[in-house]
């Protein structure tokens, strides 16, 4: 029997972004093209010869100049066969952890611009851009429950405040302070520097660290950590 498929295989990339508590996502530019002047995720169709993350890392650094330690493979998007007007397309889509103030933003190849874009004002994006979104935002709120959250977001240094903030932005909810201080600092993968940071007139909040060996265990390993909400 005669094949004559003609089916391309892209990767997309969902790169999360934590600052001044609030969550955002990396959008491009497109600059050729059916989309020209629209934003969508960083991405584009793999190579020959080349492997599914080799391609993802390098449109990542072609479209946004920026290089990730870590992507997790997310989802692969084919169902809808019109997803993209070119050609018909299946998307491996990706997703990824990062501080948005390591990294100097850079758009070339086919991005005419890049940028850092607040996760709950993200606009209508072409191809199923959105649900590939609403999939990567999705599975980050559940791995918050089985995996530390934290380590690519946050600064070296920071005070609790913060990792308080960052599960409170994400899963989009107040949470029980109490509780969830208790329960993370029984993990033991943070500890008290001997740092404190003065802000205002207020009392010296105590800076906390990442304990990178517990914590690539727990990564690893998983956990079981039940959010109360507030």
């Amino acid at each position: 029997m005669q094949n004559n498929q003609n089916i391309k295989i892209a990767v997309d990339a969902v790169v999360f972004g934590y600052q001044d508590n609030a969550l955002y996502i990396l959008l491009i530019q497109q600059k050729y093209g059916p989309y020209k002047d629209q934003w969508v995720l960083p991405g584009g169709l793999v190579q020959n010869g080349e492997t599914l993350t080799t391609a993802v890392h390098r449109e990542l650094q072609e479209e946004a100049g920026i290089k990730v330690n870590y992507l997790e493979q997310l989802y692969t998007f084919g169902d809808d066969i019109n997803r993209d007007q070119r050609n018909q397309v299946i998307s491996v889509s990706y997703f990824a952890l990062v501080n948005p103030e390591n990294f100097k933003l850079s758009a070339a190849t086919d991005a005419q611009d890049v940028k850092w874009q607040n996760i709950s004002n993200t606009p209508t994006l072409p191809f199923d851009h959105n649900l590939i979104i609403d999939t990567a935002f999705k599975r980050l709120k559940a791995k918050l429950h089985y995996q530390p959250i934290g380590f690519d977001l946050l600064p070296k240094k920071f005070p609790f405040s913060d990792l308080e903030h960052l599960y409170t932005t994400i899963l989009e909810q107040e949470i029980d302070r109490r509780n969830f201080r208790k329960k993370i600092l029984s993990f033991d993968f943070i500890k008290k520097s001997n740092e404190k940071q003065k802000t205002g007139s207020g009392r010296p909040a105590q800076l906390f660290t990442f304990d990178t060996n517990k914590y690539k265990a727990l990564e690893k390993n998983g956990i079981h950590f039940e959010i109360k909400f507030a």
